[in-house]
């Protein structure tokens, strides 16, 4: 059905991205030229991934690459191809010193033949890559840091020690989520709005202003498949929700779970809840299993921002200091109400 003029003047009157970050330098002066056109970019590259991810078994882009990455997980072709989407994407428009993906084992250095920025751009390029096949919500989460100062007058080349800055540093952070509409999800440091993809027009137009999470709730997110191996704060927790209004907290919860931090994040951000992923007692869960730079630092970023709160069992997210660039961590995030409890439950075990 074609759009009526009375259709057409309404999508004239929405606001754009690019609309809402120039009203953004105007109102707060923290969005350089730069940093404005790395969020506007990246934002560009996600469009792009939602489309391959759209196209699924048509675009021939469904299945394993045959190939692990640095974390010793099986690579889907999209996750190799939304990599390089980021990549190209980026790399020329110098305003970046450097890139770290989750699937690179080193971080990316922008080549000579392009210039070079002040900025950092740290990812992960397809979130809950193992939903592909099965058609269930996925995202790409991006984090921005500035290059760290070098000696004044000295021009040095960016190095891993560059990207290795606490959460509380990064200067904007986001991610977008391929479900039923493509969404893009930022903040700059002043609220956390949010942006849907308008097919027609090809734009991502404002749908959410200043998002805010209910400091209360009674929805929460763990994979219980691990329970044999958990901790005993986390059981306590767990415990006490699981009892109901005939336990401790005098209420019924409810368990969601989809197995994709972009869409764990994303009910939060609607409705509240809170998302647990904690260490456990089996070898390769020990540190945690998210990782620090491409997803815990970035989304601690947006629930905080959106009011809540975000800590991996002892300390702020955003206060860690990363040690390396593939760091793991626990990750307790959401409604600041449940954050806080557990968080309290994890620190008097000490």
């Amino acid at each position: 059905m074609t759009p009526s003029i009375f259709d057409k003047k309404e999508t004239m009157k929405r606001k754009t991205l690019s609309r809402y970050l120039i009203e953004q330098q105007r109102e707060h002066n923290n969005l350089p030229a730069d940093l404005r056109l790395l969020i506007e970019v990246a934002a560009r590259a996600c469009k792009h991934i939602s489309h391959a991810v759209s196209k699924g078994s048509l675009g021939e882009v469904i299945g394993s690459a045959g190939s692990e990455n640095i974390q010793g997980e099986i690579q889907k072709k999209l996750d190799i191809l939304s990599n390089e989407i980021l990549i190209e994407a980026n790399e020329w428009g110098g305003h970046l010193a450097g890139l770290a993906s989750e699937e690179m084992e080193h971080i990316y250095e922008i080549p000579n033949r392009f210039p070079k920025g002040e900025y950092l751009l740290i990812y992960d390029p397809l979130d809950g890559s193992s939903n592909i096949d099965i058609n269930v919500s996925i995202g790409t989460i991006f984090s921005v840091l500035k290059k760290t100062e070098p000696v004044e007058g000295e021009i040095t080349p960016v190095t891993e020690q560059d990207f290795l800055q606490k959460g509380a540093n990064q200067v904007a952070a986001g991610y977008a989520i391929y479900g039923p509409q493509t969404q893009l999800v930022l903040t700059t440091g002043y609220g956390v709005q949010i942006f849907t993809l308008d097919p027609e027009i090809g734009s991502w137009v404002l749908t959410q202003d200043q998002v805010k999470i209910p400091e209360s709730t009674s929805e929460y997110a763990i994979n219980s498949s691990y329970q044999r191996f958990w901790h005993a704060p986390i059981q306590r927790y767990i415990d006490e929700l699981i009892a109901g209004k005939d336990g401790p907290r005098g209420k019924d919860f409810n368990m969601r779970w989809v197995a994709a931090m972009v869409a764990e994040v994303h009910r939060i951000l609607t409705r509240g809840g809170i998302f647990l992923y904690p260490t456990n007692s089996r070898e390769s869960h020990r540190t945690g299993r998210l990782r620090l730079l491409y997803e815990a630092n970035p989304m601690a970023m947006i629930i905080e921002q959106a009011g809540g709160a975000a800590t991996n069992g002892h300390i702020r997210m955003l206060d860690v200091q990363p040690s390396s660039l593939h760091e793991r961590v626990a990750v307790f995030l959401g409604s600041k109400e449940e954050v806080e409890i557990v968080t309290q439950y994890h620190r008097e075990a000490i």
